[in-house]
């Protein structure tokens, strides 16, 4: 049984992540920001919630303004990177921000051919052994080789996985260094591309219509709802695979029948959502700070060194960095593949709530070690990928409402709102094909012309 299930007295936690989009003049450099356009995704960095910026400036020991810099320049990076990848293919290797307010943005690549079109961008480029590709096939390669050793010896010692972009490695985090080896030798993968660091952590899934409030499963066992969704004319909410299994009910917060999650999977991945009954309605917001409502507007996804916070039912508004994307973590029941990790602590109870970047939802919580005293790492469900994998559309503040097919009117073309669109992904619209910068779920309003930030022109 994992460590952080608890019956009745878990709470599964709402995490918030922070990623504001600005439409960028010049994408990568401060200088650069603008208002934001009309259809721009999110609202203007100004309309930030007070509670997210509160909560940053506590964590993160930014004031006010820093903390508005820090979205502005996160939203510009990730439209940068994302160009950048498109553009130098094969030999991309990474991207992340640094800084208090995020200000320096640096490309990894291993061809040095491409230095100039990654500083022409504004942005810092180093040049690296190895390709993003070749660390994340390695990456895969030693899941597969926990998950046989897991279901051998039912020992977890290396439970976590991560392509560290910053350091152009793949790290494998071991309680015994001797198992992080045998791992990498089962995966018959080069150790050149591995670096194994020792650590205690054993992280554990968190147990415990808006997103970060409190829910029962089957009148016992409780977690937090990650965000609202819809799946046509249904309500819902997405959370974490490992609070329920399709046909376990849950009652709300106060204590009134609620709904039944519908499709959960755990492990491989840490995804479920609940369909409501008709006394719930999904609102597009997450439980702030004081129980102030945070608008959710998109789900972009935010780049590596950006901001992330959370909102849990167990210890509340806290915040952190997001670390690595893409990470792999093994819980006694099993490997959980695509996760995120991030700085950002939580306790028992911190289950399947909401992370959100600005107004952009991130993720669901999955698990972690460590506690809000002293600290620790969390890790999240990515949102794009469950919405994707069971046809939901996240409710948002500027999206349709229940049933709402869209804007009518829209020139031919493949785009489509509620669509799920992964960086590279290729769309045409208006007779033009465009090339996703960033993951997201496209709204009404978003159209690729509208939002230089996610779509380039072909």
């Amino acid at each position: 049984m994992p460590r952080f299930h608890r019956p009745a007295a878990s709470a599964c936690a709402a995490l918030v992540a922070i990623a504001a989009l600005a439409a960028a003049g010049l994408p990568g450099t401060a200088s650069a920001r603008t208002p934001d356009s009309p259809g721009s995704p999110g609202p203007a960095v100004a309309d930030a919630s007070p509670e997210l910026l509160t909560a940053m400036g506590r964590d993160l020991g930014l004031t006010r303004a820093q903390a508005r810099d820090r979205l502005v320049n996160e939203a510009e990076a990730g439209a940068t990177a994302g160009r950048l990848r498109l553009a130098l293919g094969d030999a991309y290797a990474g991207a992340w921000v640094r800084g208090a307010e995020s200000a320096r943005l640096t490309v990894a690549t291993t061809d040095p051919a491409d230095i100039p079109a990654i500083e022409a961008q504004g942005a810092r480029a180093t040049v690296v052994t190895h390709t993003l590709a070749a660390l994340e096939a390695a990456s895969t390669a030693v899941d597969r080789a926990a998950s046989r050793t897991v279901a051998r010896t039912k020992a977890v010692d290396a439970p976590v996985r991560y392509v560290d972009v910053r350091t152009n490695t793949l790290v494998v985090q071991a309680v015994r260094p001797a198992a992080a080896h045998d791992l990498v030798a089962a995966a018959g993968i080069d150790r050149a591309l591995v670096r194994v660091e020792t650590s205690a952590d054993r992280p554990r899934p968190l147990y415990d219509i808006r997103g970060g409030d409190a829910y029962y499963m089957n009148g016992s066992g409780r977690c937090s709802v990650g965000f609202a969704i819809t799946k046509g004319t249904q309500q819902g909410f997405a959370t974490a695979g490992h609070c329920g299994r399709p046909g376990t009910t849950t009652s709300g917060y106060n204590q009134v029948a609620q709904g039944s999650f519908q499709a959960s999977t755990f492990p491989g991945r840490d995804t479920a959502w609940v369909a409501t009954n008709t006394n719930w309605t999904s609102t597009a917001y997450v439980k702030g700070q004081g129980a102030a409502n945070v608008q959710v507007t998109g789900s972009t996804q935010s780049p590596v060194g950006a901001a992330v916070c959370r909102s849990g039912s167990t210890t509340g508004w806290h915040c952190g960095v997001i670390q690595q994307h893409n990470t792999s973590v093994t819980y006694p029941e099993g490997t959980i593949s695509g996760v995120t990790r991030t700085t950002v602590c939580a306790e028992p109870g911190d289950s399947g709530g909401s992370y959100i970047s600005g107004s952009q939802a991130q993720g669901v919580t999955s698990g972690g070690s460590g506690n809000c005293s002293s600290g620790g790492t969390t890790f999240y469900q990515p949102i794009n990928p469950l919405l994707q994998a069971y046809a939901l559309t996240l409710k948002t503040t500027t999206g349709p409402g229940p049933g709402d097919p869209g804007e009518p009117g829209e020139p031919g073309g493949t785009w489509a709102a509620g669509t799920v669109y992964a960086a590279g992904a290729q769309v045409t619209y208006g007779g033009v094909t465009y090339r996703c910068l960033q993951a997201h779920q496209a709204q009404p309003g978003w159209q690729p012309p509208n939002v230089p930030a996610l779509w380039q022109q072909v």
